[in-house]
């Protein structure tokens, strides 16, 4: 039995969920396959997979809606979109919703397993210093738990790894290839805005509840955590 990181495909097209199913066990993950939305929630409330690889358009309700509905009942494991249109407004539309990362189809089968162990690098991954305190910005990477002045943050994983990153280098300013360096782990075909689109949910969530901005853009250059030494 494969005890490699369990993942769930999501596909409607058999073909794609053979595919992808041989792939991924050939690869060495565990691998549960199921064909539209109300089966993906039943089977993440079975067993919480690893990781999801989640097809945009599904006969029942599309991924945005099954991804709205699983962070919402408290799933934060990441997910992974399939889409048949390289479409930005669809992209922003996934990662609004709390996805972490998207492939257009037609896809690689090397792409979805370098893009998947990538995913899963920053978010499985143990550290020696539990708590990062920033400012008002308390991180624990065991509990995956954020809080601003003692209240609570809700991130994405990715969100959190980016957080943790620009916490790791406050006063900093950090460049849209540092943050894909570091945040994703490869250069995400070179894809800038990616960075832009989390940076501003990023900076959204904090401001709620933060009496100053936190993160600041210095344009032409990247972004900066402003933390004032007290």
């Amino acid at each position: 039995m494969n005890k490699g990181p369990r993942i769930l495909i999501v596909d409607d097209e058999p073909n794609i969920r053979d595919l992808l199913t041989t792939s991924l066990r050939f690869a060495g993950f565990g691998v549960r396959a199921v064909a539209n939305g109300a089966q993906t929630i039943s089977a993440v409330l079975e067993e919480e997979p690893d990781l999801i690889i989640l097809d945009v358009m599904l006969p029942d309700m599309n991924g945005f809606s099954v991804t709205k509905r699983l962070r919402t009942a408290g799933y934060t494991a990441p997910i992974l979109f399939l889409t048949a249109k390289d479409d930005t407004e669809d992209k922003i539309t996934g990662l609004t919703v709390g996805g972490d990362d998207y492939v257009t189809k037609p896809f690689s089968l090397d792409e979805i397993v370098a893009r998947i162990r990538a995913i899963l690098r920053r978010t499985i991954q143990e550290e020696e210093d539990a708590v990062i305190t920033a400012g008002p910005i308390v991180l624990d990477q065991d509990t995956h738990e954020v809080t601003i002045d003692s209240k609570p943050v809700d991130l994405s994983p990715t969100e959190f790894k980016l957080l943790r990153y620009m916490m790791l280098n406050p006063n900093r300013v950090l460049s849209k290839t540092q943050i894909l360096d570091h945040v994703w782990e490869y250069d995400f075909n070179g894809d800038a805005g990616i960075v832009e689109s989390y940076i501003s949910y990023l900076r959204r969530k904090l401001d709620q509840l933060s009496e100053e901005p936190l993160i600041q853009t210095k344009r032409g250059f990247g972004y900066m955590l402003k933390i004032d030494s007290k």
